[in-house]
């Protein structure tokens, strides 16, 4: 889809006009023209994107949408590459993620848009251009700003949800930890890297705009690409520290399940060691070593039972109270 917006000053809002009656670049200084192409071929892209001069480079970069976030200055225009992160779908272990390019070629009046996927903030600008034409009174590079404002916003929800997941886990870790709830811990962190190696090129793309002198950006309105500079730096702050309380978390779920499996270990090793003497006991009055002196009958009367087994009883226990005295259990 082509689509396309013209505005001069005085004039009424022009959406969709024909191309083949446009002057590409529009020559007009009181011009400003929006043309966007979301989802074209290569083919359809290439020709329009040559008219307006931008170098070979350029067009094969825009046309490719395999690069990180970045500002190329050809002299008449800026090159920007910017990367959208959304959250697909969160799975229970793993999180279906999708950073989707946004090529931006901007001149002194025009601003032109190149996307394969639809791109929800892009939408939003445009449907609000159309609503207020206001958006476009001040000129190409601030409809740039409105344009990377709107797309580091939409960045809030998706932490927001890492951040909601990443509570429920810290209580799973301490109530019932489960092998899922490792698989959920290292979703998480590649999520997390996904959105660091976004905001990282993003933020310095922002920072350049905000502070080196381009032509087609006025002085005035660096302070709002320095806005949303400051809004990648928050960014990343959050990304960190989410990132601090998933190792954080993956170290109490190791150690939890490390002071689960001692427990165990320190049951069955207390089992173990009160019926020791049992056992002992058992097998050293079931073995025939030696021929008796006395009648075997009498090792069978009620009074040689009652001993043997307060034996068995009282051993035990005492050996019980001994590790109790000994702080073992």
């Amino acid at each position: 889809m082509i689509r396309t917006l013209l505005y001069k000053s005085g004039q009424p809002l022009l959406v969709n006009p024909p191309l083949d009656q446009l002057t590409l670049p529009p020559k007009d200084p009181d011009i400003l023209l929006w043309l966007d192409f979301a989802g074209e071929p290569p083919e359809v892209c290439e020709p329009a994107l040559q008219v307006f001069g931008f170098h070979p480079l350029a067009i094969d970069d825009a046309l490719q949408e395999t690069h990180t976030p970045k500002v190329d200055d050809w002299g008449d225009y800026l090159y920007l590459v910017l990367n959208h992160f959304v959250i697909l779908n969160q799975a229970a272990y793993s999180w279906e993620t999708e950073t989707e390019e946004l090529d931006v070629f901007i001149g002194k009046n025009y601003i032109v848009t190149h996307h394969d996927m639809r791109l929800h903030f892009l939408d939003q600008v445009w449907d609000s251009c159309q609503r207020d034409e206001r958006h476009l009174h001040d000129g190409a590079d601030h409809l740039l700003y409105k344009l990377v404002d709107r797309l580091v916003s939409d960045y809030m929800p998706a932490v927001e949800q890492i951040d909601q997941a990443l509570d429920e886990i810290e209580d799973q870790v301490f109530s019932r930890p489960t092998p899922s709830t490792l698989e959920r811990l290292f979703g998480l962190k590649r999520t997390l890297l996904s959105m660091r190696r976004v905001i990282l090129p993003l933020r310095e793309v922002m920072n350049k705009l905000a502070r080196d002198d381009y032509a087609t950006i006025d002085p005035r309105d660096r302070i709002f690409f320095r806005d949303i500079y400051d809004h990648l730096v928050r960014l990343h702050d959050l990304n960190e520290s989410m990132r601090d309380l998933v190792g954080g978390a993956l170290d109490t779920y190791l150690s939890v399940i490390n002071n689960r499996m001692n427990e165990v270990m320190k049951t069955l090793t207390i089992i173990t060691t009160l019926f020791m003497p049992l056992s002992f006991l058992a097998t050293f009055f079931g073995m025939n070593f030696f021929l008796p002196q006395i009648p075997v009958h009498e090792w069978m009367t009620r009074p040689v039972f009652y001993v043997v087994i307060s034996l068995f009883i009282l051993s035990p226990i005492l050996m019980f109270t001994w590790m109790r005295r000994r702080t073992w259990v």
